[in-house]
């Protein structure tokens, strides 16, 4: 027994056993998987984008401090949009009444101020409660009746078109509302601290006049120095990009988000709140459309029962552009801000060239059917490995 006990026992082995290969796994190469992400056309457009316009207008002025505050505004603008229209894509639905949303919540800030006496912060938070509760109707009348989002949202296209002329003529006797001028409405937002700090102006102008002192700044196209700011609707636009990537990709709801576009049906069938997710998204969507209006408001000094004109398909093209399906279930918020971003480039860069601005539609489709093929062609090879 103590010879047994003695015995010394063999060294455990340090080689960890191979786990059994599993023939449903397969191995995919990280090029494959960035083919696969919904922004890589996106992102191919956008580098091709600068590499074109760096050549044809590089010296033009295009990429100094105040160039790129100017298309950088406008891709602000449109990329507030593409973030709401691309979360509602990826959910399986459309808002045609984006455009629309923009110049009646325009109104809804602005007649309130000039014409009834309210404060400025309770006419912004009336243009939101209005416009999202209108947003909210839209998502329950397609949950309710089933009807194509396509059908419900062209109607309220029209209903708050016209509700935005008919409501103005009435109260003020004009379609464009700035009172006694562009610096009466202008004045009283910037009068409103908190309205002020959220919506008009800049931000950052200090780093930008200690580069201007320096030197490090030359801003205007004839090198004098010129301190600038980052415009508020480009803070906007970065943090709504930033807030709908995180839940689509980190949050419960973001899955629920791609479940609800890829077959509701069965979402539904595993306890997903498909009714709640479509109506909250359209209710997001009238929310960045107000913030849109009233961002515009506020630079502007005045309102018009028709802006946002066109603005709905422009957020749908920005949307596709960035890898959104039209069918639902795959799409990225990054891709459709990049998107916004190849909008404000081209709309403004084709300024600093010789190129006649008639050619900036021409583009915009060109490129929404180049997305549009090349999304297909790129997932039709990574879904077939090779």
């Amino acid at each position: 027994m103590s010879a047994l006990l003695s015995t010394p026992h063999p060294p455990p082995s340090t080689v960890a056993p191979v786990p059994a290969s599993d023939e449903r796994l397969r191995q995919v190469g990280r090029l494959r998987r960035l083919l696969a992400r919904p922004e890589f056309g996106a992102l191919s457009g956008t580098a091709l984008v600068f590499l074109l316009f760096g050549l044809g207008a590089g010296g033009s002025g295009m990429f100094s401090a105040e160039g790129i505050v100017n298309w950088g505004t406008v891709a602000g603008f449109l990329g507030i949009l593409a973030v709401g229209a691309a979360l509602l894509m990826i959910a399986g639905e459309f808002d045609l009444s984006i455009g629309s949303m923009i110049g009646f919540a325009g109104m809804m800030l602005a007649i309130p101020c000039l014409y009834w006496g309210w404060p400025v912060w309770l006419a912004v938070l009336f243009a939101f409660a209005t416009a999202m509760a209108l947003g909210g109707l839209n998502g329950w009348l397609v949950v309710k009746t089933g009807l194509p989002s396509f059908i419900v949202t062209l109607a309220f296209y029209f209903i708050l078109r016209g509700l935005s002329l008919a409501i103005s003529v009435l109260l003020t006797g004009k379609t464009i509302v700035s009172s006694n001028g562009d610096a009466v409405l202008h004045e009283l937002i910037a009068a409103d601290p908190l309205v002020q700090a959220l919506f008009q102006g800049h931000v950052l102008t200090g780093l930008f006049n200690a580069l201007a002192r320096l030197g490090l700044l030359a801003a205007r196209d004839d090198g004098a120095a010129l301190a600038i700011g980052v415009p508020k609707v480009m803070v906007w636009w970065a943090a709504l990009t930033a807030g709908g990537a995180f839940v689509l990709a980190r949050m419960r709801v973001g899955n629920w988000i791609l479940a609800v576009g890829g077959d509701a049906n069965a979402a539904k069938n595993v306890g997903i709140p498909v009714a709640r997710v479509k109506v909250l998204l359209f209710v997001f969507m009238a929310f960045c459309a107000t913030v849109f209006a009233v961002l515009q408001v506020a630079d502007a000094g005045s309102a018009a029962a028709d802006r946002g004109l066109q603005k709905e398909f422009e957020a749908i093209i920005a949307a596709v552009i960035g890898g959104c399906l039209l069918t639902g279930g795959f799409g990225s918020v990054i891709g459709a801000a990049l998107g916004a971003l190849i909008f404000g480039v081209v709309q403004i860069g084709i300024g600093y060239t010789s190129i006649d601005n008639n050619w900036y539609r021409v583009f915009l489709g060109g490129m929404l059917l180049a997305a549009v093929l090349f999304n297909n062609y790129i997932r039709r090879r990574v879904a077939l490995g090779r």
